[in-house]
């Protein structure tokens, strides 16, 4: 499929979504959100990609939020249909079995940092924005910004953030936890796929274990997680990658890892 809103490029295992709508700072509309679903379907159906990148085109924004000049239309049930619309997508992100890195350039406000926190972690070049405005419009973030941001940074930052409006700098995102690592702009995305290129190496099947385990056991006691983490080791051993990993360790060379969630 051909997209307007959306560009993807599949390079190494690596494949990298950059959102295109610079001359609205890749705001998020019907539009891009549905090209958006869609893309995760086809990264999801293809065994060959290891690891998915995001950002966001131009030299200002990650994603600008929702479009409002769309927003300020919706009644509360065409209000709830875009909410939900967005949630799903969001949290089909989510739940992709490979690792997903947020590579924030710019501008991450309401649903921009709604995207990045449904990633596994994030990136920020110095120039970037993080922010859940929605109050500022008398309305409250609607793609789970509510329950994805308190539980990265705690619930009394987070409720500063979404209470007051506020943007925070790069600097800040990073003191709070809530970005990774901040990187100068013309070095963002080159650290961004070095840390990917060394992610794709690893086995398909122990790197969507690990990310199931510690997303299944992230809100659950620790004994029920543990149990998880049992069965997610137990899973690793049938792969092949798990023979070659061991293998290549007692033969003291590096492991080729190419199994697949087949095998």
């Amino acid at each position: 499929m051909e997209y307007s809103n959306i560009i993807l490029k599949i390079e190494e295992g690596i494949a990298t979504i950059t959102f295109n709508r610079p001359k609205a700072l890749n705001a998020l509309n019907s539009e891009l959100i549905g090209e958006f679903s869609h893309v995760l379907d086809e990264i999801s159906g293809n065994e060959d990609i290891r690891v998915l990148i995001l950002t966001g085109a131009g030299e200002k924004s990650f994603v600008a939020g929702a479009d409002i000049t769309e927003l300020s239309k919706f009644n509360s049930l065409e209000g709830k249909i875009f909410a939900k619309k967005g949630q799903s997508v969001i949290s089909k992100l989510q739940e992709l079995t490979i690792p997903v890195i947020a590579a924030v350039n710019g501008f991450a406000l309401g649903g921009g940092s709604e995207i990045a926190l449904a990633s596994d972690f994030i990136y920020a070049s110095e120039k970037a924005m993080f922010g859940l405005p929605e109050i500022n419009l008398g309305i409250i973030p609607g793609f789970g910004g509510t329950q994805r941001l308190p539980r990265l940074i705690g619930i009394n930052m987070a409720k500063e953030m979404i209470f007051t409006g506020k943007m925070i700098s790069a600097s800040e995102a990073l003191e709070i936890g809530m970005v990774n690592r901040v990187f100068a702009a013309e070095a963002l995305m080159d650290e961004t796929l070095k840390t990917a290129r060394i992610i794709a190496q690893k086995g398909k099947t122990s790197l969507r274990a690990a990310k199931q385990a510690i997303n299944n056991g992230l809100n659950i006691d620790i004994f029920t997680g543990c149990s998880i983490e049992v069965d997610s080791f137990a899973l690793c051993m049938s792969s092949i990658d798990a023979k070659e990993g061991t293998s290549a360790f007692l033969e003291k060379r590096k492991a080729a890892f190419k199994g697949t969630l087949k095998n």
